[in-house]
Parts: structure tokens; sequence; C-alpha cells
């Protein structure tokens, strides 16, 4: 799949409602500059290359990565890549998460799983996009970026 559109026309009809939501809350409370994109076989929002030429550094060419969605086998998935690597807004989250929702957070490195539609805090992902701008982003991945990429 080439855009976001068909990719989410491609979900099983009990999906589609939910992550296109899901997307247009991103969408709707990314800061200006980030880009929507399909990066390999998921929708992203992405720093362009023209904001930023180095990119992402394990692929030349290939914009900087920020928030990216799935619709997995038994779960939604969120990426944020920022919270992977910024350890005060992955403890900002964490926080918020624990007062605002009941379930406990499934979470790996960057991925948040949703298991139950129901569970997604909408709101909740409309605050984590606007945490950091996209300056603020590539200053964060400038100071973990590997050296001599």
């Amino acid at each position: 799949m080439s855009t976001v559109d068909e990719y989410i026309t491609a979900l099983p009809d009990d999906r589609k409602e939910l992550v296109s939501r899901l997307r247009t809350t991103i969408a709707d409370n990314l800061p200006a500059g980030f880009e929507e994109a399909m990066s390999v076989t998921m929708p992203s929002y992405v720093v362009p290359l023209d904001l930023y030429p180095a990119g992402y550094h394990v692929g030349k060419n290939t914009p900087l990565p920020f928030v990216s969605f799935a619709s997995q086998k038994g779960h939604v998935a969120l990426y944020h890549f920022g919270m992977y690597v910024d350890t005060e807004l992955m403890a900002w989250f964490e926080a918020e998460y624990a007062q605002r929702v009941e379930h406990r957070l499934d979470m790996g490195k960057s991925c948040v799983r949703f298991k139950k539609p129901e569970q997604i805090p909408f709101g909740l992902i409309g605050e984590l996009m606007q945490q950091r701008s996209v300056e603020e982003w590539i200053a964060c991945y400038d100071a973990m970026r590997p050296k001599g990429r």
C-alpha cells in the first residue's frame, strides 16, 4: 500500500473506524511540520527531509519517524519513537496513563498496545502528540543519534 487511505481501506470493517479515529486524533494534535506518510507497512508521521535532510540513520533518504500506528492481529498499536528516546516524555505518559486509564499500560519500547478498542485513551493520545515540536524532536534525536550516521 502506498497511502494511508489505502491502508485503512484494506482493514477489516471492525477496525476501519477505530484506526481512522486514531489517525484523526494524531493528525489534529501534532504540531506543524510533521508529515503523514507510509513508512514501510504502517501509517506514520515523520519529519520530512526538507526540514531534516540528515533523515533517519537506518536508511539513506529516509524521513525521521516520530509516530506510527498499525492494526495488528490482536491489537491496535501506537508507536511513539519520541518516548523511546526521551525519558522525560515517557515518564509523563506513564504517569498520565496511570491517572486516567483503569487498565494496566501494555507497552514495549516504543509500542503501546490496545487490545480493546474502548480502552484507547484518545484524549491522552492527543495530548501526547502536542508534547514535542518538530524542532524539539530533531534536537532529541540528534542528541542520541548514532555517531557517523
